[in-house]
């Protein structure tokens, strides 16, 4: 077995989501939640066939992330998984429509962070054994710290 990495190489601020999923079913399943829960996200699916002609099956709405999304899964090449990237959103929006799908088993990580996703290589294929999300962790938060981030919670609309 090798290891490698491969990093998710996209803009700064795009969000993305990585899964795995069991079925080819999941790029039609994926595009319906992702239009009814937000109708204004922007996207790009790229989907990594496992069986038969074992392609790259892909689904969105802007053709930017649409190619990223493709070169990313591509990249990837790892058996089921999905790669969803996207704008004018935020994969909070749309996670647990995701995560409801019946053919998603995992989700292996949802941000806009820099992504390394730790792959698995054999004869018979690769699989995602984990990810890398962001930056190591450099301490802990301290009173003001606490402060900067309910503030910022509430600036954005998430909490009140």
């Amino acid at each position: 077995m090798d290891l490698r990495t491969v990093k998710i190489e996209k803009p700064e601020t795009t969000n993305f989501i990585l899964g795995q999923s069991h079925f080819i079913k999941t790029v039609e399943d994926i595009h319906e939640a992702v239009v009814q829960t937000n109708s204004s996200i922007k996207f790009g699916l790229g989907f990594c066939e496992s069986s038969g002609p074992a392609l790259v099956r892909w689904t969105g709405n802007d053709s930017n992330l649409i190619e990223l999304a493709q070169k990313s899964a591509l990249a990837l090449s790892c058996g089921h998984c999905f790669i969803l990237f996207m704008e004018s959103g935020f994969p909070v929006n749309i996670l647990n429509a995701i995560k409801n799908i019946p053919e998603v088993c995992a989700i292996f990580c949802a941000t806009a962070n820099p992504v390394e996703v730790i792959v698995a290589e054999t004869e018979q294929g690769r699989g995602i054994l984990g990810v890398i999300d962001g930056v190591k962790t450099k301490g802990i938060e301290t009173e003001g710290d606490i402060k900067t981030r309910k503030e910022f919670l509430r600036k954005i609309g998430y909490k009140l």
